[in-house]
């Protein structure tokens, strides 16, 4: 039997990611977000959503880009350091000693060191209480070769991502694989 829990946000795993932008100097900056992920396969668009509050959030406007860079389990601290200080007061870059490349289709940088990066132009904003939601479609990807698979795809084992658990805070590192999908459920076609 289940119980009622009231308006919670029992939706798991968020994703880590960590969103690249510009200042208005041009100094490459970064923040946490765990609110974002995938919204339309053709054109291909990512989301995120932000705080007003947020340094990047003004970035992310007045750049029309952002890059979704996606860490290995290796740099968790890193990750969340990156969602515990503010651009304005910090070089984020400096203090983690990352490494910010400046994006090949995009006004924004994004982490060498991490095994995927996707560069995302801005393309929609929507208000919706306590965030604004970035849409941005997805113009290039980068994937670091050690975490390629046969087929050229990234291999989410190769990878490594951070999930997050919003209501425990704490990191997880990626699960066991179940199956193969749209095939383990053809255990129920008659």
């Amino acid at each position: 039997m289940k119980k009622t829990i009231g308006i919670q946000m029992p939706l798991y795993p968020a994703p880590v990611l960590i969103i690249g932008n510009y200042d208005e100097k041009g100094k490459p900056n970064v923040m946490t977000a765990a609110w974002g992920g995938i919204c339309c396969s053709v054109p291909p668009c990512i989301t995120i959503s932000v705080q007003k509050i947020r340094y990047s959030y003004k970035n992310i406007l007045d750049r029309k880009a952002f890059t979704v860079n996606i860490p290995s389990d290796k740099y968790v601290k890193e990750a969340d350091f990156f969602g515990m200080v503010s651009g304005r007061d910090h070089d984020k870059f400096e203090e983690t000693k990352l490494t910010p490349i400046r994006g090949e289709k995009v006004d924004a940088p994004y982490i060498e060191e991490f095994p995927i990066s996707i560069e995302c132009r801005l393309v929609h904003t929507l208000e919706l209480g306590t965030h604004v939601m970035f849409v941005g479609e997805v113009l290039n990807a980068l994937a670091s070769e050690e975490c390629l698979a046969n087929d050229g795809y990234p291999d989410p084992t190769l990878v490594q991502p951070v999930i997050f658990s919003p209501k425990f805070r704490h990191y997880y590192a990626l699960g066991s694989d179940l199956g193969e999908a749209y095939k383990l459920g053809k255990f129920f076609i008659k």
